[in-house]
């Protein structure tokens, strides 16, 4: 198996998973941040930014277009992963929030905090 460092966080990483076509990666950080990667290359696609605290969940839908993150700042987003940009914050945790994920079919986001 190849071996590869992604550099770019400036916090640890607390999340990390594959696009489901093997494509990207996506990375969420202790700086705050959700970044995506070239898997092949290891380059950095790009830095979602939006996120106060800390992120420490991230995934992408099922279908590979969206990304969801969780974080300390009490929030769910998500992403369009071709456009970059958020699509919407989820409210409603009264603590951080520790996991977040889509639903097989990308139709939901299932999301759980302390």
């Amino acid at each position: 198996a190849e071996v590869r460092t992604l550099t770019g966080h400036l916090g640890w990483v607390t999340s990390v998973t594959f696009s489901p076509d093997g494509k990207r990666i996506v990375s969420g950080s202790w700086d705050k941040t959700v970044k995506i990667w070239d898997a092949e290359t290891g380059a950095e696609i790009s830095t979602l930014t939006g996120h106060s605290g800390w992120v420490t969940s991230v995934a992408f839908s099922p279908d590979g277009t969206r990304v969801v993150s969780g974080s300390e700042d009490e929030l769910v987003k998500i992403w369009d992963a071709e456009t970059r940009t958020q699509v919407q914050a989820l409210t409603g945790h009264a603590d951080w929030v520790t996991w977040a994920a889509f639903s097989p079919d990308g139709a939901r986001v299932v999301s759980g905090s302390d």
